[in-house]
């Protein structure tokens, strides 16, 4: 914008600038106005220079703050000019002056459109730049179809189809129902071939907005976006002028990976290996130079390859190289690096098998606990927090505990909250987490959270053996001359229970226990008074034979406060000095305190309350919006004979709901929309649908007249049916009306998520499901991954977990809605009571328009609770030798096996966690492999397996199962027949038939509601 030769501007510039004070540029600023308004009413006077002129000073009394509230019309009517310098300033004002509300945009929109579809390129990158600006929706309407044209003109140049990309993204993020982009994947696909970078560019800008909206509809765009980014990695034919530090389009490449980021998977081989090999190219290229301006575009590269690399789940090598890279980052001197470095380290925690990795780092990890910059305390304190686990705990609570006495005022909350929870989740043993939790309060007392030592009075109340260890710590902290005040209420709360337990102790007598309490009493609020005198009360009825003096002196302290104004105080001493005058009765009166029912911990909860999520929002603020759960869990059932009637179904327990007594309950008890209701406790009458009958209080109805078979729990009509498997991996067990259809096969996605332990689960257009699991022996934590792919949020979320009866499943509270954009995380606990090759299902639904409601297996199978062990020749054969015939040793003989050799068998047997040993069997057509089963009922138990294979006729083997435990020995035995007989392939053919496989127990699978819906949907 060339302002020489505007004498009255520049003038104008200059006496503003001069003015000594805001009264004399106030004044000095009317009197330009009032000139304006005075020679704008004359405007036939007015030459195109002076109206120019005019418009110009507008704008500068604008960008100073000032109000201009006329001269509008003046400046729209400049865009109608027939010569650039008008044109030019009618454009910039009004994008500036006017918004997408104004009424006189209506009378531009005309000549805006005959500029962008006219011939001068100057004219039309100035419309371009207006819209885009404004990007309001009548603008949208009438002027995206002639946007998307110049677009794809090949008649137009770089510089103008640069800026129509630019503006069609504006007009689709603020109007995407008003743009339509029906059809334009392969224009799109097009635009990615663009030689051009800035075109380019542009065009990626334009494909991220829509595939985050629908990523369906591009896939022919993945390919096209793994060529551009190779070929910017390999610098080919990228021009000077797009090559910053050496790195060629740093932000093209960001791009690009982020658009590859809303693709769920690459399927095609080729274009999977092209990928890895740039990300691999990109990884190895990055390393901390001096040039800040270069570090800052490589950095940016690479953190963007790191998050393709977890979102696409790969190999176990290039996870490690991963946190290889950061950990050289968390290492450096330069702060910004060093965040961003655990900032993505933190990141890594939610891909399966890097934690073991991570851990290589914690040393330098606590380093940065101590870093004089406060952001990067808090990461490393996050990373800290996720990286633990029960082989670690000690040592990060302890630097966590030894940090509190010097961290922040700003961090002490939430460091207090962690380490509470960490001892809590992953304590050794329960006197530890005591040790813990009183040093916690002892150096943060302010900082401690009520809820935290209500938890250890519960675990104290509840473990006898630990009453007396956690009685004597009381006692310890009671001696110090100046503890906090919550110290004093969790030792008052313990002495008054237990200090019994000490009576023969030195320095633990009554009268002692007592005086040590009450020297606190003065020091403390009103809030601390009731527990105190609750413990007095507790310590006179432990004394027995009664002590007059001791009794006398807590006498005049309830008499004492039995005028109190706080009520709850006066309450207290009024009845305790009433109940201590009935002698002896006052043992039955105040004895212990009862057990605490089970519960989810409230510190766990308030953790996934306060959580941060750096990547994408504020889980505070995502759960802000939640509204409380319809979650339901079945309990464990387990019916003595046949089926159960609909009352021994057990009881469903409602986590939303307090207060109910569950233990009293007779009969089953379901939740739905917040209600509670009562099933009716009469059996019903005998019926063909015995499925229906099984979950009849669970509202699922069963198909009419439907009969489960026997074996392997076929639903009839199925068997000649092409892809049986792919239709019912999610069919409903009544009639499927969901209009809603699946993206993916979702059978294909259970058998991955069998072999590996994160990946989705199932997704459609509005939901994405994943999961992330980790196992341990006989214990196993899902968590549900609920992502709302939509701008709109998902309302009447509910979901419903059917055990077998061999699984105890607990999921915990799933939000009624799940916000915009958002993805909420509900941990499913997992314990295997015995071997058994029934799965768990999933019973999911929501509203998004329609009613969606879809039934998924979950990938808690067999071989989750194996865990490989090698075993030597001196170990394996006088075990083998020691387990005689059946029933813990089963033999057969498998036919109708794929074709495969020896070494894909054992790398097959080795993704199941039965680990190959070599050098066992002489013969080398032959197999030994070994594992460790866990569950509750066999703990864990040795399993031996032996294959033996015939070179000339690879369709068949003998097959011998051996372990300790004949249930675990015959469904090991049929498990592995399945996998050897279907192999999950990624193919999209025809299912191969279901395997016909013996019973492993008729009753217990009549009478299990999840393994019969889970027999179904196999």
């Amino acid at each position: 914008m060339a302002l020489s030769g505007m004498r009255g501007l520049s003038v104008f510039i200059s006496d503003v600038r001069n003015c000594p004070n805001k009264e004399q540029e106030r004044l000095r600023v009317d009197k330009e106005l009032g000139n304006i308004r005075t020679r704008f009413k004359n405007e036939k006077g007015l030459t195109p220079y002076e109206k120019k002129k005019y418009v110009w000073k507008m704008l500068y009394i604008y960008m100073l703050g000032y109000d201009v509230d006329f001269g509008h019309m003046e400046a729209v009517s400049l865009i109608s000019a027939p010569k650039y310098p008008e044109k030019q300033v009618g454009y910039i004002v009004t994008s500036s002056l006017l918004n997408e509300n104004h009424d006189f945009l209506r009378l531009a929109i005309n000549t805006v459109r005959n500029d962008i579809i006219g011939r001068n390129e100057t004219f039309q990158c100035l419309a371009l730049t207006l819209v885009g600006n404004i990007g309001g929706r009548e603008f949208a309407e009438s002027l995206a179809p002639d946007v998307q044209k110049l677009l794809i003109s090949s008649s137009c140049r770089p510089l103008v189809r640069k800026k129509a990309a630019l503006c069609l993204l504006r007009l689709y993020r603020k109007n995407p129902d008003v743009v339509n982009v029906d059809g334009w994947s392969d224009r799109m696909a097009q635009l990615l071939d663009e030689r051009d970078l800035g075109v380019l560019t542009s065009s990626m800008s334009l494909l991220v907005a829509l595939v985050a909206n629908n990523h369906d509809a591009y896939w022919s765009c993945l390919p096209k976006c793994v060529k551009a980014l190779e070929r910017l990695a390999r610098n080919q034919d990228i021009p000077q002028e797009y090559t910053y530090y050496g790195i060629p389009s740093p932000w093209l490449q960001v791009k690009t990976m982020r658009a590859l980021q809303y693709f769920p998977t690459i399927e095609d081989p080729n274009t999977r290996r092209s990928l890895f090999e740039v990300l691999q190219r990109i990884l190895m290229g990055t390393d901390v130079v001096k040039n800040v301006n270069k570090n800052n575009a490589s950095h940016a590269v690479l953190f963007e390859a790191l998050a393709l690399v977890m979102h696409l789940d790969a190999e176990k090598e290039i996870m490690s190289q991963c946190v290889a890279l950061l950990g050289k980052f968390i290492a450096v001197r330069e702060p910004n690096i060093r965040y961003l470095g655990l900032e993505n380290m933190t990141r890594m925690l939610m891909v399966t098998d890097v934690q073991d990795i991570i851990k290589r780092h914690q040393a330098q990890i606590i380093t940065s606990l101590k870093d004089p910059d406060i952001s990067i305390r808090r990461r490393a304190l996050d990373l800290l927090y996720g990286m633990c686990d029960v082989s670690n705990t000690k040592d990060i609570v302890e630097e966590l505990l030894q940090y509190l006495s010097t961290a922040d005022f700003a961090m002490r909350e939430e460091l207090s909250l962690k380490a509470a929870i960490l001892a809590e989740k992953f304590a050794p043993d329960l006197s530890w987490y005591v040790d813990v939790i009183l040093q916690l309060i002892d150096k943060a007392g302010d900082f401690v959270s009520d809820d935290i030592w209500f938890r250890v009075v519960q675990f104290v109340t509840n473990n006898e053996d630990l009453q007396p260890y956690a009685a004597v710590k009381a006692r310890e902290y009671l001696d110090k001359p100046a503890i906090h005040e919550t110290m004093v209420k969790v030792s008052a709360y313990i002495l008054g229970e237990y200090s019994h337990l000490l009576a023969r102790r030195p320095g633990c007598s009554p009268k002692e226990i007592f005086s040590i309490i009450h020297e606190k009493l003065p020091t403390v609020s009103t809030s601390t008074i009731p527990i105190l005198l609750s413990t007095y009360a507790k310590i006179l009825m432990h004394t027995q034979p009664s002590d007059p003096e001791l009794q006398n002196q807590i006498w005049a302290i309830f008499r004492k406060y039995e005028s109190c104004i706080d009520a709850e105080i006066q309450q207290r001493a009024v009845e305790y000095f009433a109940l201590s005058s009935k002698g002896a009765a006052l043992m039955d009166i105040m004895a212990e305190m009862p057990k605490f029912p089970e519960r989810q911990s409230a510190l766990i909860k308030k953790a996934e309350d306060t959580e941060t999520d750096t990547a994408e929002q504020s889980a505070l603020k995502l759960r802000a919006q939640q509204q409380t759960s319809n979650a339901l869990v079945v309990t464990d059932q387990r019916p003595a004979n046949g089926t159960p009637p609909v009352s021994e179904l057990g009881l469903v327990k409602v986590p939303s709901m307090s207060n109910v007594d569950h233990s009293s309950a007779d009969h089953g008890v379901t939740q739905a929309n917040g209600t509670l209701t009562v099933v009716d406790p009469q059996p019903p009458e005998p019926s063909a649908d015995l499925l229906g009958d099984l979950l009849g209080p669970l509202a699922i109805e069963g198909p009419p007249g439907s009969a489960v078979q026997s074996e392997r729990n076929l639903v009839p009509g199925t068997e000649g049916v092409p892809n049986a498997d792919d239709a019912l991996a999610i069919a409903p067990v009544g009639e499927q009306t969901n209009t809603v259809q699946p993206i993916g096969n979702i059978a294909e996605r259970f058998q991955a998520l069998c072999l590996k332990d994160s990946g989705v689960l199932y997704e459609d257009p509005y939901i994405q499901i994943g999961i992330k699991a980790d196992w341990r022996a006989h214990q196993g934590r899902l968590v549900l991954f609920l992502g709302n792919k939509n701008t709109s949020p998902l309302v009447s979320v509910q979901a419903l977990i059917l055990p077998p009866s061999h699984l105890k499943m607990e999921l915990s509270l799933v939000p009624d809605t799940i916000p915009p954009r958002a993805q909420v995380q509900c941990p499913l606990e997992v314990i295997n009571l015995r071997p058994s090759r029934d799965v768990g299902v999933l019973d999911f639904s929501y509203k998004f328009g329609t009613h969606v409601n879809v039934k998924l297996r979950l990938p808690a199978v067999l071989n989750k609770f194996l865990q490989p062990i090698s075993v030597s020749a001196e170990e394996f054969f006088p075990q083998w030798r020691s387990i005689s015939g059946p029933p813990l040793k089963l033999q057969e003989v498998v036919r109708g096996v794929r074709p495969m050799s020896v070494a894909e068998m054992a790398n097959l047997f080795n993704s199941f966690r039965l680990i190959v040993c070599p050098g066992l069997d002489p013969n080398a057509n032959n197999l030994v492999a070994s594992t460790t089963f866990y569950s509750e009922s066999t703990r864990a138990m040795l399993c031996l397996i032996r294959i033996e294979t015939d070179p000339a006729d690879r369709t068949q083997l003998r097959m011998t199962v051996a372990s300790g435990e004949p249930t675990l020995t015959f469904e090991l035995k049929e498990f592995i027949k399945e996998q050897l007989v279907s192999i999950p392939t990624v193919s999209r053919g025809p299912a191969p038939p279901l395997p016909q496989t013996q019973p492993t127990s008729a009753p217990a699978a009549l009478s299990d509601p999840g393994a019969m819906l889970a027999g179904l949907l196999h």
